[in-house]
C-alpha cells in the first residue's frame, strides 16, 4: 500500500463543510500546519475565536473524514483563532483526535483556554483519580531529567505507592525505550486509551503512538492539546502519583502543564555547572511565577567514582545545586551521582531502581522519592492556577 499523502488528505478534508460559512475548510482558507508523517496526520483549523466550542463538529467531521483512508493511523486535528481581522482574544484550542486503527480518541469537545481571560471559572482536574502530579523540569537538556523521572517513578512504586509516567516531551518522547515498552495502547471503547504498563508503572508517551525516528514537526497548539489528551483521554485509574516528564526549557509545554493541570508540585534537576544552574533558576522562577510549589532541586551527575580505582572525580564541578537551593529558599532534595550503570541501565529499559534495586544509587532515588511523597502530603494536590506572563 503506498503510504498516504498531502494530497490525499487535503482532497479528503475538501469535503467537510464549514455550515457557519457555507463551504469547505480547505476552500475556505481554514486548514493550516498540514503535517503527514508515517501514516501520521496533524493540521489546524483555523475559526473565529468568537465561535469557540461551536466549532467542534467541524473538528470532528475533519476527523472522521481522514482517518477513514486508506494507510492513516492516526489523526489530530486542533482547533485555533482565525489569523485574520484584528486581535482577538484566545480561542478556545480543543484537544487532539487521535485516531489508531481506525478508532478515533477524540476529545468530544472538552477544550481548555490556553490563554487566563479575565473571570475564567475554576477548571476542573484533567485526570480524574489521580491524587497528585508531580512535574520533573529542568531549564536545560542534557542534564539527565528523563532518567531521573524514571527512576523516582519506579523508586515511588519501590516504596509502594501506585504510580503512572507521562512523557510530556512531544518532540523527544524517551520513555518507551527506557521503560522497556514497545507496542501501541489499546483503546477498547475508541474513546480513551489504555496506558502502557512495566515494572508496575503506568506510561503513556508520544513515542507510542508514532515511529521511534519520525520528527514531531507540531507548532505550539498541537503540542499543547496533545499534552492535554495524554492526561484527558488516559485511563490512568487511581494513582497515587502521576510523575510527568517535562521537556526541558520554559515554552509552551511547560506553561500548558503549568496553566491547565493541577500540580501538586515541581521538582527541578541540575547539573551542578553554573550554566546548567543558571537555567535551572529559569525553571525554577517560571514555575514559582505561575504559582507552582517548586518541592526541591535534584544535583545529577554530581561526581564521578572510578569503578577500578574508587577515585572520585568532580568533573561538572560539586554542590552547585545544594547552594543553589539555600540560596533561593528550596530544599535540596539529593545528589546523584555520573555512573556507568545509571546509565546503561537505563538505555537497556531496566532502570536501576528495578534492575539493581539494592545498589547505592537505587537507594538514593527510593530516598528521594521518599522525601517527595512527605511533601506532597501523601497527595495532596491543589487547585489550577492563572497564568499572569509579564
Amino acid at each position: 500500500m503506498a503510504p498516504i499523502g498531502e494530497a490525499q488528505v487535503m482532497a479528503a478534508l475538501k469535503s467537510v463543510i464549514d455550515p457557519d460559512r457555507g463551504g469547505d475548510i480547505v476552500s475556505l482558507g481554514m486548514l493550516s500546519g498540514l503535517v503527514v508523517r508515517d501514516g501520521h496526520v496533524a493540521f489546524s483549523i483555523e475559526v473565529d475565536p468568537k465561535r469557540g466550542a461551536q466549532a467542534e463538529p467541524v473538528r470532528h467531521a475533519a476527523e472522521k473524514a481522514v482517518e477513514a483512508l486508506p494507510g492513516v493511523l492516526s489523526v489530530t486535528a486542533v482547533l485555533t483563532a482565525h489569523r485574520s481581522g484584528p486581535p482577538a482574544t484566545p480561542a478556545k484550542a480543543q484537544g487532539p483526535g487521535h485516531s489508531h486503527a481506525g478508532h478515533s480518541h477524540g476529545p468530544g469537545g472538552h477544550g481548555h483556554s490556553h490563554g487566563a481571560p479575565h473571570g475564567a471559572t475554576e477548571q476542573k482536574p484533567l485526570v480524574p483519580g489521580v491524587k497528585a502530579i508531580v512535574a520533573v523540569a529542568s531549564g536545560k537538556g542534557g542534564v539527565g531529567k528523563s532518567t531521573t523521572s524514571v527512576n523516582l517513578a519506579l523508586a515511588l512504586a519501590a516504596n509502594g505507592q501506585r504510580v503512572g509516567l507521562l512523557d510530556a516531551d512531544i518532540y523527544g518522547p524517551s520513555m518507551p525505550r527506557m521503560m522497556g515498552i514497545s507496542g501501541r495502547p489499546a483503546s477498547p471503547d475508541g474513546k480513551r486509551l489504555e496506558p502502557m504498563e512495566n515494572y508496575g508503572v503506568k506510561v503513556m508517551s508520544m513515542g507510542f503512538l508514532v515511529a521511534e525516528d519520525t520528527p514531531m514537526i507540531w507548532r505550539g497548539p498541537m503540542v499543547m492539546s496533545a499534552l492535554q489528551q495524554m492526561l484527558r483521554d488516559v485511563n490512568w485509574g487511581d494513582l497515587d502519583v502521576l510523575v510527568v516528564d517535562m521537556p526541558p526549557g520554559t515554552g509552551d509545554a511547560q506553561l500548558t502543564m503549568a496553566q491547565q493541570v493541577p500540580l501538586a508540585g515541581a521538582v527541578i534537576v541540575s547539573t551542578p555547572q553554573d550554566i546548567a544552574l543558571l537555567d535551572a533558576r529559569k525553571g525554577l522562577n517560571m514555575f514559582r511565577r505561575v504559582d507552582v510549589p517548586v518541592l526541591g532541586i535534584i544535583e545529577n551527575m554530581s561526581y564521578f567514582c572510578c569503578p577500578n580505582c574508587g577515585h572520585r572525580t568532580e568533573i561538572f564541578s560539586h554542590g552547585g545545586a545544594r547552594k543553589e537551593a539555600s540560596d533561593l529558599g528550596m530544599e535540596f532534595l539529593g545528589e546523584i551521582p555520573l555512573h556507568l550503570s545509571i546509565r546503561e541501565t537505563s538505555d537497556l529499559g531496566q532502570p536501576i531502581v528495578v534492575s539493581q534495586p539494592d545498589s547505592e544509587h537505587a537507594q538514593s532515588y527510593r530516598r528521594i522519592a521518599a522525601r517527595l511523597w512527605e511533601k506532597i502530603g501523601g497527595g495532596g494536590g491543589r487547585a489550577a492556577p492563572k497564568i499572569v506572563i509579564q
